[in-house]
């Protein structure tokens, strides 16, 4: 394998160090506001590393940040980090006890904040969140010290293990855990990202940040340094500011949740026309079902890749390649429901759970650089959720891997409970995936006198109206496929999934939807009513 200049990159500072001396004057970040060169960002980024210093704060502390996806965002990362400091980015779509949450587990000293972002009800951060020090950016104190000081690099240095960052999970019960992200972690999944995602698709001419780069669009920042490639920052654009980005802007690249790119399919064909130029559009954050794929493919682009991590192991664990989509899309459909071949970093084994339906089912075990040690400030803390050894981590996620692929079926927290029977809902989900017409499928369980959990099934569909008799039939026949104790009692079509913080299905607000609209006892197994 060919050695790279940022191979010998120990912390994330470095990266910046090496775009900067390498690609120099080339674009590296813009804006609606502007453009950055390599050089620019590093000393602007210097400029405020020693800016925070001189405010009092202290290599460890903890830094929340709130601010729309823009040059100031990356700035603020790379300072951040060449000052020892251990960033918390803040998620705008959670909302005011989430934020208080993380502020008092974190224990952040500093806020940089651009209080002109929202949450999820329109509550602006600083009516909640205070902190010893504050830079707000709305205000222009992250322009002034961006401008001004020295971008010298006086800063203390850091170390491979030393805290980058906490990664807190978008959970909306129970309280915030922030998972331990160090710098050797960050360079890890750089490299990955690179070697295993972005490489294979092409050459990159710019990248997008279609998305919040708080999320899966931000696994890609030190990628993109690395490879010396412009970024384009577009806060909160809607799929027709995506498509006219990507044609103003010349975008060969861009990763979305799959709910955005589902958004995207129902353009217009001239403003979809804008992805022919297009050689990757990633997703993550949930999967895609094979007929969402087969639409992508037939309405935007076929250069799909598709990655799977988790807040404690960053992204990619997996990646389902260009390839392995044309795969699936012509003579192995079944490997589109996959989340990949294992990247080389990275040791994924199934921890088995006998299923007599499905050998070799189990919870997902992960070890390598990229998994977190632990979570921050939980020494006495028994609702964490997933489990470590010291050097694995049980990801709560149950799968399968057959002939070098990852197959995930559910999450090991949706298990549900029938008739004194363990049921995974995703087990389930895959079987009627392939049913034309169906958008997306979740299974959940109700309460129920007699089964104690009803397996039900919601679908959502592509046109937004019910299935006809023909696709219905299709959907019921291959449910006579799943065993008896876990097939669904009834079928309910709604016309929208509501989604949580980062674009995944909230189950749980389908369940309370469910649950207020159906009686306690539902009809038999055979009956497979639709309401």
């Amino acid at each position: 394998m060919m050695t790279m200049p940022w191979d010998a990159a120990l912390v994330v500072g470095d990266i910046l160090d090496i775009a900067a001396e390498s690609y120099g004057n080339l674009p590296a970040v813009q804006d609606a506001s502007g453009v950055l060169t390599f050089s620019e960002l590093r000393v602007r980024a210097l400029r405020l590393a020693n800016g925070l210093v001189r405010r009092g704060l202290r290599p460890g502390d903890r830094v929340l940040e709130a601010l729309p996806n823009s040059c100031d965002l990356l700035v603020s990362e790379m300072a951040l980090a060449l000052a020892g400091l251990v960033r918390v980015p803040l998620n705008p779509r959670l909302g005011p006890r989430q934020w208080l949450g993380i502020l008092a587990d974190s224990g952040a000293r500093g806020l940089i904040v651009d209080d002109r972002m929202r949450g999820a009800d329109g509550a602006r951060i600083t009516e909640f969140i205070s902190c010893e020090i504050v830079i707000r950016a709305d205000r222009g104190a992250l322009a002034e010290m961006t401008a001004e000081g020295t971008p010298e690099r006086s800063l203390p240095t850091a170390q491979p293990d030393d805290l980058v960052g906490l990664a807190y999970s978008s959970g909306t019960t129970g309280m915030p855990k922030g998972a331990l992200r160090t710098h050797r972690m960050r360079l890890a999944s750089m490299r990955a990202m690179v070697r295993e995602v972005v490489v294979p698709t092409g050459d990159v001419l710019a990248y997008l940040h279609a998305g919040p780069a708080i999320h899966t669009s931000g696994l890609f920042t030190l990628p993109m340094l690395a490879l010396g490639r412009r970024q384009v920052m577009a806060d909160h654009p809607s799929p027709g500011e995506i498509a006219e980005i990507l044609a103003a802007e010349g975008i060969t690249h861009l990763a979305l949740v799959p709910s955005v790119i589902d958004a995207l399919t129902r353009l217009p064909e001239p403003a979809r026309s804008a992805f022919a130029g297009v050689r990757m559009l990633a997703y993550a954050g949930a999967p895609m079902p094979p007929a969402q794929i087969r639409r992508v493919a037939e309405r935007l682009t076929d250069r799909l890749v598709q990655y799977y991590g988790l807040v404690e192991a960053i992204p990619p664990l997996t990646v389902l390649s260009i390839e392995d989509h044309s795969r699936g899309l012509s003579k192995d459909p079944h490997l589109l429901t996959s989340a990949g071949r294992i990247v080389s970093d990275a040791r994924i084994e199934i921890v088995d759970e006998p299923d007599a339906d499905t050998p070799g089912l189990g919870e997902v075990c992960v070890s390598g650089p990229m998994v977190t040690p632990g979570y921050f400030n939980a020494q006495d803390r028994t609702d964490l959720g997933k489990s470590f050894d010291g050097t694995a981590l049980l990801t709560g996620d149950v799968g399968i891997l057959s002939e070098g692929y990852l197959y995930l079926l559910d999450r090991k927290n949706n298990m549900l409970i029938s008739g004194g029977y363990n049921v995974y809902p995703g087990e389930i989900e895959s079987v009627v995936l392939a049913v034309q017409g169906l958008r997306a499928a979740v299974v959940v369980g109700l309460p129920d006198e007699k089964w104690g959990e009803r397996i039900v099934l919601a679908y959502t569909t592509a046109t937004g109206q019910d299935l006809n008799a023909s696709q219905l039939q299709d959907l019921r026949h291959r449910l006579r496929d799943v065993s008896p104790h876990k097939r669904p009692k009834s079928l309910h079509f709604l016309t929208e999934f509501p989604l949580g913080a980062t674009g995944k299905i909230d189950r749980r607000a389908i369940m309370a939807r469910l649950s207020a609209e159906l009686p306690l006892s539902g009809p038999s197994n055979e009956r497979f009513a639709t309401t």
